[in-house]
């Protein structure tokens, strides 16, 4: 026996989640966060205990990423691989950390067993690329020369206690409040600092005893500029006061100043904030105790006087920007299934209500009823936002009518595609709307039971998703008795355990019943025989947070957005070689030009925008002479291309098209479940094949044999994952064929594929000896005050001499310049 495993502590998990099949995946999950890995003395206990089977448990513990069958570290150390880490250096990151940590091939935990080093497909976190999360903590925007610290900052923290509460904090004596402190407490914002800040801003303001709500809120979409604290002054504030505090943010570099006169929104969203700013930020907007002052009079001359135009101008609704950098990103951006963004506490559900929060769910099941409601989502044109595009309405339709007593709703909340973060986002934002639409569709369909499937890679949505749930069967909008008793609804939150095929609809219900998520042939349909046999409706997160919206504003209100067959809004993550990248939401057709280039600002400074990566790796890359392709599905479909669940990459002139197709390869290779030969071994060769060309090894016959190969898998694989893996790879070939021919030479235009590429030296260097400082394989040697050499043997490519040199004397050159 494995003296470590204590049995009493397995029984208890095992009494947690039952001993039927279906229990599986979660109690391997919490023996896991228990022992770091799977003890096998745990695991037959598990087998003893329950009606688990030794087969299944070895089936699901060998089928699922998340599981480890090796002791670990202390600490878990993940370096994100998802297509915007990839591209903005991932690789390079995860050397510097195994090369510091001194591990070897084939070795994933370092000598003292103080860090298990893995490998992850994608943390949902891809504003701030490159990404690393230790334990608990996110760490981005690395450089290579940046592990170090990285490390010894998640050690000193080990032993602190770094939790805030997500709930609202009232400072000051019992006062009313005469402003309201909006402090952004998504992941991203959290990864860049925002519970410090919070921290900070809560100390502070009570120290004064100045009575400010600090109010937890939501994503605001900005991710480039987290963390986001945004100002936004009470009716009775002094007028001149306001105008004041606001004229002096306007000379901060990161500050917005946001004005709409007629409707008395006053606020100032401060960017990039950290707790040193604290102070300055709260004498400015709370000086003294007489800031209480109830004068309302002179507030639109004041407003005047500042913006030095006509407030009354501006419409009730609209807003003045005067950062352009706010207004270019906002400004075509239409907010439904992210309505109130930035302004919404995720948890406060006594503000959800009084927003007409479950207005929607009542009128649906005390007025309208199930077939009106999916007349007006029919009529709304809204269509699935995983991917697929299927009709909701029709769905919904098709479930309801097949006949028997039990039914079941999913939510699918399994975002497995790399650069993608949209699904992560609404759940951690808006987990009441969703938890609504999927009430709703439940209805509609005739379910009274329900399951969220979402990442475990995402456990701060899993968090609120299930406090939210249990907030709701508090107030009997959920639950045995929900609404009255007229719709009882028991919704179930399921963790997904690391498997990109658990996506696709048949691979997730397998899943949710503890078996391998492998999809099976269709028909028949999961709304005829799904989760254990019975007629199941499965939608995506992005969809049923669009429902409640939909059933509230009518079915012409939303399709008076998009085109005529993609009606609506589509959320999109947008990131990559991007200067402004965030969650968006704007109209359906909208073109990809109109995104990259005016919402996120282009690509960087002496850099040219060449692609965008739309769809993850089902998806395709749409070269920027396509750039004014409208965004809806027929339009992405007719270049190559995908809607996806929503990833929009944006690559740049330094990004090598081989090198993404073989990104994409290696992912769709790794997670193929291998039920069917065409996806198991096609992408296999096709792989094969792109390794060779970015090491310099390529055939003649390699292009021809890609196109072939890329074919035969679209059209044999079993399910819809499998068909469209070979999309990033065909549609490289069909638009930047002239770099597939190059490497055939064994030339990387683009400088990338560090086979084919090798760093030099040029006349211009001064002998500062940085590079040589910062060599992390000392491959050059200090000669200061004398131009310094490159040991091309010892040379690992890393970029950090290039990147670290000040006069920029280091270039990249093809190996036979």
């Amino acid at each position: 026996m494995n003296d470590d495993v204590n049995l009493a502590d397995i029984d208890a998990i095992v009494r947690a989640h039952g001993g039927d099949p279906d229990a599986a995946i979660p109690i391997l999950q919490d023996i896991q966060n228990r022992y770091r890995y799977l003890p096998v003395e745990a695991l037959r206990r598990v087998c003893v205990t329950t009606a688990i089977t030794p087969a299944q448990l070895a089936g699901v513990a060998s089928f699922y990423m998340f599981f480890r069958h090796r002791p670990a570290g202390e600490h878990r150390l993940c370096v994100c691989h998802g297509t915007a880490c990839h591209v903005k250096g991932a690789p390079q990151v995860q050397e510097s950390i195994e090369r510091l940590l001194k591990i070897g091939p084939g070795e994933d935990t370092d000598a003292e067993r103080k860090f298990t080093v893995e490998k992850v497909a994608c943390v949902g976190c891809c504003t701030l690329a490159p990404v690393v999360v230790i334990d608990s903590a996110t760490y981005g925007h690395l450089m290579p020369t940046q592990v170090g610290d990285m490390i010894r900052d998640a050690l000193a923290a080990s032993g602190r206690d770094a939790q805030v509460s997500d709930r609202p904090a009232r400072t000051g004596r019992n006062r009313a409040p005469i402003a309201e402190v909006r402090v952004g407490v998504g992941s991203c914002c959290i990864a860049g600092g925002s519970m410090k800040v919070r921290e900070a801003l809560q100390g502070r303001l009570e120290e004064d005893g100045i009575p400010v709500t600090i109010r937890p809120v939501g994503c605001v979409g900005m991710c480039h500029r987290t963390p986001l604290v945004e100002i936004v002054y009470g009716d009775g504030v002094e007028a001149s006061r306001v105008a004041s505090a606001l004229a002096e943010a306007q000379a901060e570099p990161d500050a917005s100043v946001t004005v709409d006169a007629r409707g008395g929104v006053r606020r100032v969203v401060y960017a990039r904030v950290s707790p040193e700013q604290v102070d300055r930020i709260v004498r400015r907007h709370f000086p003294s105790r007489h800031f209480l002052g109830r004068i309302r009079s002179g507030f639109d001359a004041a407003m005047d006087r500042l913006l030095g135009g006509d407030g009354d101008s501006l419409s009730r609704h609209e807003l003045h920007v005067r950062d352009r950098t706010v207004s270019d990103f906002l400004g075509r951006q239409v907010h439904l299934a992210t309505e109130a963004c930035g302004s919404v506490d995720p948890l406060d559900l006594d503000a959800c209500l009084a927003e007409g929060g479950f207005a929607a769910l009542r009128k649906t099941v005390f007025e309208t009823g199930a077939v009106e409601a999916i007349a007006t989502v029919k009529a709304a044109g809204l269509r699935g936002r995983g991917g697929g595009g299927f009709p909701t309405g029709i769905k919904w339709e098709i479930a309801r009518g097949h006949a028997g007593d039990v039914k079941y709703m999913i939510c699918n909340g399994d975002e497995g595609d790399p650069g993608a973060f949209m699904d992560r986002m609404i759940l951690e934002s808006y987990p009441y709307r969703v938890l609504e639409g999927m009430a709703i569709a439940a209805f509609c369909v005739g379910a009274h039971e329900g399951y969220l499937y979402v990442r475990a890679e995402y456990p701060l949505a899993v968090k609120r998703v299930r406090e939210a749930i249990a907030n709701l069967e508090a107030r009997g909008l959920l639950g045995p008795k929900a609404l009255d008793g007229r719709w009882p609804l028991t919704l179930t939150v399921k963790e997904g355990a690391g498997a990109f095929v658990c996506g696709e609809e048949t691979a997730l219900i397998a899943s949710i019943q503890g078996e391998r998520g492998m999809p099976r042939f269709r028909p028949p349909y999961p709304a005829e025989k799904g989760l254990w046999g019975k007629p199941t409706c499965v939608n995506n997160v992005e969809t049923l947070a669009l429902v409640p919206w939909i059933v509230r504003n009518g079915a012409e209100a939303f399709a008076a957005h998009g085109t005529e067959k993609s009606r609506g809004t589509k959320v999109f993550a947008l990131t990559g070689k991007v200067v402004r990248g965030g969650l968006i939401e704007v109209p359906m057709g909208i073109t990809i030009r109109q995104i990259v280039e005016e919402i996120g600002g282009g690509v960087g400074e002496g850099r040219v925008f060449k692609a965008v990566q739309i769809g993850g790796p089902s998806g395709g890359c749409i070269p920027a002479s396509l750039a004014d392709t409208p965004v809806d599905y027929e339009a992405l479909t007719a270049v190559g291309a995908i809607m996806g669940s929503g990833g929009l990459v944006v690559l740049d002139s330094s990004d090598c098209m081989v090198d993404i197709a073989r990104y994409f390869l290696t992912f769709t290779q790794d997670q193929s479940c291998g039920k069917c030969t065409f996806c198991r071994i096609g992408t296999r060769r096709m792989l094969d094949i792109l390794d060779r060309l970015c090491t310099g090894k390529g055939r003649a016959d390699d292009i021809a044999e890609l196109e072939t190969l890329g074919a035969q898998v679209k059209h044999g694989s079993l399910c819809q994952l499998g068909a469209t893996a070979p999309n990033p790879v065909l549609t490289t070939l069909k638009y930047f064929r002239d770099e597939y021919e190059a490497h055939v030479k064994g030339r990387c235009p683009a400088g990338k594929c560090a086979d084919l590429i090798r760093y030099v030296v040029t006349d211009t260097c001064i002998g500062c000896t940085r590079c040589a400082q910062e060599c992390p394989v000392k491959a050059i040697p200090v000669t200061p005050y004398r131009k310094h050499a490159i040991d091309v043997k010892l040379c690992t490519r890393c970029d950090i001499c290039r990147k670290g040199c000040p006069v920029e004397a280091i270039k990249i050159v093809e190996n036979h310049a």
